[in-house]
């Protein structure tokens, strides 16, 4: 069960954001049980990039076996 403060990954991109699918979010809140939460975004040096709510589907649990990755973020 995800919790507020775990870190999430992303499941499909949000280009509308500039979020890619395995970008990582931080919870900040959970909706209803779990059904959706917030989630910020940020960059390394703790620029928010976005908070958003996001359904349940659209984020997933981030597992001991995985690794990070950086990336640039684009601007417009």
């Amino acid at each position: 069960m995800i919790r507020e403060h775990d870190e999430v990954a992303l499941v499909r991109d949000l280009p509308e954001n500039g979020l890619e699918r395995g970008d990582l979010g931080t919870v900040v809140h959970l909706y209803r049980d779990g059904e959706a939460y917030e989630v910020e975004f940020m960059t390394m040096d703790g620029g928010t990039i976005a908070v958003l709510t996001l359904k349940a589907e659209e984020v997933r649990s981030v597992g001991r076996g995985e690794i990070a990755h950086v990336r640039e973020l684009a601007t417009a």
